[in-house]
């Protein structure tokens, strides 16, 4: 389940390696490598039925559309902060992230403390009083009051085709997962994922999705979170080995003198990354080789991680993602709204630790995943597992009865919270942007109420179909992160100049969009054909900084010439929209100095550059 990065999802994760192993064993007739307890299989029982419930209960009180596409904006804020972390912790990012630390170490930690807290407080602090103040219902919207119909028509018939696609390829991952280690079949995992996210999702709505991820959030904390600390402890074993060793130590002893251990294995062995052997200690720096491509995991420049993943990508997925931005319309207020995504950025700095490092810990403990061969530790002997399983394989090795149960469900939980923040998008974009906006404007509320529902259905049927599609691809990290770049990249140029331009004009955001999303289809076809023209921004697994870097420009430039030569807005038409047209009222006046929006946004940026100074 992919969330982006990765992010990011930008949000989009760096994982490049090839899923073919993982597709094989999709096809391939299905062998438990791990055992559920009866335990284990209670705590998965009693999450499928609770995520269910949730969606009875809060959609008995659904009697709007705005009830069931937005919550009512009646959402505290910290629940709407948790639900806009949690939109982003899909499979992508929690079984992603454990695999690209294992691939290239902290350096993906770049795709939290670059590519994710810096936007998020822009977002909160500057994006979120135009979002929330104009009373739009989507993004799109949004670009129809700022520019015209026809940009509000390209977002949104961008975003409703290629949301759909995300969310089968979370079904894809689940299924992979379920089959690989439970021994379930492929086509009943989807099916029942879809089934249980169409059931709560048609009966609560956003509010129920909102729910459900806030219950993903502490079942993340809970069933991933501990990897880390088993891991340390597992590498302190191994360091005097002896795995009875350290048994009159406390947890919390054996887990510091693990981190030791470990550090000082990594500073005293090369490790393997592809036909490569690099220094261990590169493992553990974020920033460190970054004035060249060769000299660092990730092999990319640090222009390319500023501008391509820290701006462009970052920026665009964080600031324009409806998928994320819904959750802060859905809070109760203008305080709550901002207060969102900031809230959300002090969990998002620390959760490297919860992801990404398990997957570096692996390294000496799972040290046969990047070539494939035979992994025996504990209960799991394997030949077919690649990186790419390096999370549930470190599970289901140390884990034990009741906590491997918990962790599993912890990644069901990401998987199917994944799926269902895709299809609330989903629907609330078809409902109103498209439906609502071109062919049926005048319906009634009640109307548009179950058409949205409709469209949940809909939009769970088209998902289980592309899991099923994207079953035989090569690489589903290619998909995601060509979906990224056509939807959001060009998006964040025309929001910008829009936003703090007055003079940008609705012809030059419209050519705009389609300029960019055009660049960054082209750019992607030309990469992967291995035309000359891409070799030069074509750098290991970032390939997307770069195709982000280059639409965003290509966006931003034909913005500005079109908007030169055509009629601009009256002022008057961009009160609200336009910064230097707006009048910025006092919202936060009443709020503790703590509370305050931009007090938020300044701690975090400080928490944020002191980890990154820890670990450069």
């Amino acid at each position: 389940m992919l969330q982006h990065l990765l992010l990011l999802a930008t949000a989009m994760a760096p994982v490049q390696t090839s899923v073919a192993a993982a597709a094989s064993a999709a096809h391939a007739a299905p062998h438990a490598l791990i055992h559920l307890a009866p335990i284990d299989i209670a705590i998965l029982a009693v999450y499928l039925v609770f995520v269910i419930a949730i969606g009875y209960i809060t959609g008995k009180g659904h009697q709007t559309s705005e009830d069931f596409f937005l919550s009512g904006r009646s959402i505290p804020a910290w629940i709407t902060g948790l639900a806009f972390i949690s939109a982003n912790l899909g499979a992508l990012e929690v079984m992603g992230m454990a695999t690209s630390g294992y691939q290239y170490g902290m350096m993906t930690a770049n795709y939290y403390w670059v590519g994710a807290i810096p936007a998020m407080v822009f977002m909160g602090v500057a994006m979120m009083p135009f979002f929330y103040g104009s009373k739009v219902r989507s993004v799109p919207e949004f670009l129809k009051k700022r520019y015209n119909e026809g940009a509000r028509f390209i977002n949104a018939i961008t975003f409703a085709v290629f949301t759909p696609a995300i969310s089968g390829i979370s079904m894809y991952a689940m299924a992979v997962v379920l089959q690989d280690f439970l021994g379930w079949h492929f086509w009943p995992s989807v099916v029942v994922s879809g089934l249980v996210v169409l059931v709560y999702t048609f009966l609560g709505g956003l509010t129920a999705s909102i729910y459900n991820e806030v219950l993903q959030f502490f079942l993340i904390v809970l069933g991933v979170a501990p990897l880390t600390i088993i891991g340390l402890i597992a590498n302190h074993a191994k360091a005097v080995k002896h795995a009875a060793a350290g048994m009159h130590e406390s947890w919390l002893m054996a887990a510091t003198a693990g981190w030791g251990d470990f550090k000082h294995w990594l500073d005293t062995h090369q490790v393997s990354q592809g036909k490569a052997m690099l220094p261990g200690n590169m493992w553990l720096h974020t920033w460190m080789g970054t004035g060249h491509a060769a000299g660092n995991t990730l092999q990319i420049t640090w222009p390319g991680v500023v501008l391509g993943l820290g701006f462009v990508l970052s920026f665009s997925y964080w600031c324009t993602n409806f998928l994320v931005v819904q959750r802060a319309l859905a809070a109760k207020d203008m305080n709550s709204a901002q207060r969102t995504p900031l809230l959300a950025a002090f969990p998002k700095m620390l959760f490297p630790f919860i992801v990404i490092l398990p997957g570096i810990l692996a390294i000496p403990l799972l040290p046969h995943l990047v070539t494939g061969g035979t992994v025996v530790h504990g209960k799991i002997v394997s030949d077919t597992h690649t990186v790419n399983n390096v999370m549930p394989l470190m599970m289901g090795t140390y884990y034990p009865a009741g906590l491997l149960g918990l962790g599993l469900t912890a990644l069901m939980a990401s998987f199917m919270s994944g799926m269902a923040g895709n299809v609330t998008a989903f629907n609330t974009v078809v409902t109103y942007d498209l439906y609502g906006s071109l062919i049926n404007p005048n319906a009634s509320d009640k109307h548009y109420l179950w058409f949205g529902r409709f469209m949940t259905v809909l939009g769970v049927a088209i998902s289980v179909g592309f899991a099923f599609w994207v079953r035989g691809a090569n690489s589903i990290m290619g998909y995601t992160q060509t979906i990224f770049g056509v939807v959001n990249a060009p998006l964040i140029a025309v929001f910008l100049l829009g936003m703090f331009w007055p003079r940008t004009t609705p012809w030059g955001g419209f050519i705009g969009l389609l300029v960019g999303t055009g660049t960054s289809v082209t750019l992607w076809i030309l990469c992967m054909k291995g035309h000359p023209m891409a070799h030069f921004y074509k750098h290991g697994t970032t390939s997307a900084f770069w195709n982000a870097l280059w639409s965003f420009c290509a966006g931003a430039s034909s913005t500005v010439l079109v908007s030169l030569f055509t009629r601009r807005q009256p002022v008057e038409q961009l009160t609200g929209l336009v910064y230097q047209v707006t009048p910025r009222g006092e919202a936060s006046a009443t709020l503790a100095w703590y509370r305050k929006p931009l007090v938020l946004g300044i701690l975090a940026l400080l928490a944020t550059l002191i980890l990154n100074l820890l670990f450069w």
